[in-house]
Order: structure tokens, then C-alpha cells, then sequence
């Protein structure tokens, strides 16, 4: 059908002439374009957001050289705190309460498995007493004080038998920036945490903890009588937290809020480099999951948690048969309960 057609009078001396007929069809042909244009500025701009953020991620050597376990189904993650000062201002190792000593320990250390089975989060104790390659047994996180991330990521999987897909780094003041950006985590505590070493005192009750105070919060070890393993319950407890507020509404709806996120959180993280701004959305979601009613969040099965080794200290024992039976059930992307680690 034609379109309709709609007669225009021209006054002057133009007036004696035969009517000049128009179409409304450019008109109505113009909206395809307008729609397409609203469709396509947003997806521009989340392009262009996603290259901005992809060229940000640090790289680093951190996946284990030599001789490696063999691939398994699911994705692997190695997720390391470090505790190095290094860069830290004298007003930033007051204010997190650091102290000033040298060198760089790895006060968190997981793995997290995403797989078809779900997603399953394992805390390893930074003081487990296991084997490091090329050296003697010492504790876990020695490895990262004596080859950095790559020692680190060949020890745990010379105890897990599990090959690591990506390993992502964060350090002191990585950790507070995130937190900062996301206006603080809220948590609950059943009992106050008071820690002189940490810098913390915080009362029972809901709370929303700033930077500086959740720094302090999954680091505090001399006040918990349980030492290391009360530790990483922390910390589970407050990547669980954070995890949502990464991935709520506020943070991601608004892209202010967005960017400003993502920034911080790009600024702080060092990974191997094999792993890119996908890999660390996965690893986002994996963490979410493993903390939600579908996940596991457990710790190595431990026989000693205070298991004294002559020039080393008090270090952290496994359970090896319980272990071993873990870390195969990771291998092998079969379902596993809470109750499958843990002292």
C-alpha cells in the first residue's frame, strides 16, 4: 500500500500553480534508525567499559613452571591476601595498623572450585605444616615469602593434587580500597572482637565495618582461641558479605557506583597471566555461589591445629586421609558438604 499522501497550498506568487503533494513515508522510515541508536549507544558504552576494564588487570608469573597435575573438570581459582607493605605510607601502616615489618606472608590462602557440582570454597590455614618444592616442610604461606605467588600456587597443588586454572592476588591496601568503594561490608557478629594487634573493637551486632576495620577484622588472630582456624571462618564469613554487596543492585545498576567499583577492584587484584576480565567475572560469580544456599564454604580437614615443628613454631596439621578424600572429590567435580572439612 502507498502511504498517504497530504497536499500543501503554497500562498504568493506561487499560488495559481497545481498543489505540491509531500509523503510522511521519510518520516516514519527515521524510527528504525532512532531505535536502533538507542539500542546501540548502550552497548557501545558497555564495550567500551568492558576494553577500559580488560586493559586494567595486572598481570603477573603466578601459575606454577614444571611439572603439573592434570586438568579437571570445573575451574580452579587461588585466592591470596598478602600482607606486604610494600608502598604502604607511614600513615597507611598507622591507620590499618600493620606494623613495619619487612618481607611479604600470604595471611589468606583458598581454593575455590566452580564446577557442575557447584562451587565449593576451601580455606587452607596460612600455617598448615606442608612440603614446599625445593625446600624443606614449612609453613604454607613460607612459600609465598620465598617465591612469591608462583611457589605458592606449586605448593598448593603439590598437597591438593589440584591444577590451578588462575591465580588472583590482593594486598593490604588493594583489600581496603575495594571495600572503601563498595561503602562497606554490613556483618553480624555473635560476640564483641576486641584486637590490640589488629587495631579492631568491634561490639556484638549488626555493623557496617569501613575499610580499615574489615582489614582488621579478617586478620585479628591473637584474641580468637582458635588461632588460625578462627581466622579463616572470618574471613569466609566476610568474602561472603562482600561478594553481595559486589554484586548488588546499588553497585551494578548505577554506573557511577559501577566504574568506581570495578576501578578499585582492578587497581588491587594481580593475576596470573592467563586470567582476564571474564575469568575475574566468573570468579565473582563462583565466589557468590559458594556462599549461597547452593555452595560450600569449608576449611582442610585438621588433625593438630597447634602442632609445634623445632624452628618453625606452632603450625597447623592436616588430617591427610580426610584431605586427600576432599581434594579428590574437587578433582573429580563431586558434590561436597561442609562437613567434609573442618577440624
Amino acid at each position: 500500500m502507498l502511504p498517504p499522501r497530504t497536499t500543501v497550498y503554497r500562498a504568493g506568487r506561487g499560488a495559481s500553480r497545481a498543489p505540491v503533494p509531500t509523503s510522511a513515508g521519510p518520516a516514519r522510515r527515521r524510527w528504525p534508525v532512532v531505535l536502533l541508536a538507542l539500542f546501540l549507544v548502550p552497548v557501545l558504552l558497555l564495550a567500551g567499559l568492558f576494553v577500559w576494564a580488560d586493559r586494567q588487570v595486572q598481570h603477573v608469573a603466578a601459575l606454577p613452571a614444571g611439572p603439573r597435575p592434570a586438568q579437571n573438570p570445573g575451574t580452579d581459582y587461588l585466592i591470596v591476601g598478602s600482607d606486604s607493605r610494600a608502598g604502604l605510607s607511614r600513615e597507611e601502616q598507622r591507620t590499618f595498623r600493620t606494623g613495619s615489618a619487612e618481607g611479604r606472608r600470604a595471611d589468606t590462602i583458598m581454593l575455590l572450585h566452580d564446577g557442575a557440582a557447584g562451587a565449593t570454597l576451601v580455606s587452607l590455614p596460612r600455617d598448615s605444616y606442608v612440603p614446599i618444592p625445593g625446600r624443606e616442610r614449612n609453613k604454607l604461606n613460607a612459600a609465598y615469602a620465598f617465591g612469591g605467588p608462583r611457589l605458592l600456587a606449586g605448593t598448593v597443588e603439590q598437597v591438593t593434587g589440584v591444577r590451578l586454572d588462575h591465580v588472583v592476588e590482593v594486598d593490604l591496601r588493594g583489600f581496603v580500597g575495594i571495600v572503601d568503594a563498595v561503602d562497606g561490608v554490613r556483618l553480624c557478629l555473635d560476640d564483641p572482637l576486641q584486637d590490640d594487634a589488629a587495631g579492631i573493637d568491634l561490639p556484638a551486632g549488626c555493623q557496617q565495618l569501613s575499610g580499615p576495620q574489615a582489614l582488621g577484622y579478617v586478620r585479628a588472630r591473637k584474641s580468637d582461641p582458635r588461632g588460625d582456624l578462627g581466622r579463616v571462618e572470618r574471613q569466609q564469613q566476610f568474602l561472603a558479605g562482600l561478594s553481595d554487596r559486589l554484586a548488588s543492585p546499588a553497585t551494578l545498576a548505577n554506573p557511577v557506583n559501577a566504574v568506581r567499583v570495578t576501578d578499585a577492584t582492578l587497581e588491587a587484584l594481580r593475576v596470573d597471566r592467563d586470567t582476564g576480565i571474564i575469568d575475574l567475572a566468573r570468579l565473582g560469580l563462583a565466589m557468590r555461589a559458594a556462599s549461597g544456599s547452593e555452595g560450600t564454604r569449608t576449611t582442610v580437614p585438621v588433625a593438630d591445629p597447634d602442632f609445634a615443628v623445632a624452628n618453625v613454631g606452632s603450625t597447623v596439621l592436616w588430617d591427610r586421609e580426610r584431605a586427600l578424600a576432599l581434594f579428590r572429590a574437587i578433582q573429580a567435580d563431586e558434590p561436597v558438604s561442609a562437613a567434609a572439612g573442618g577440624p
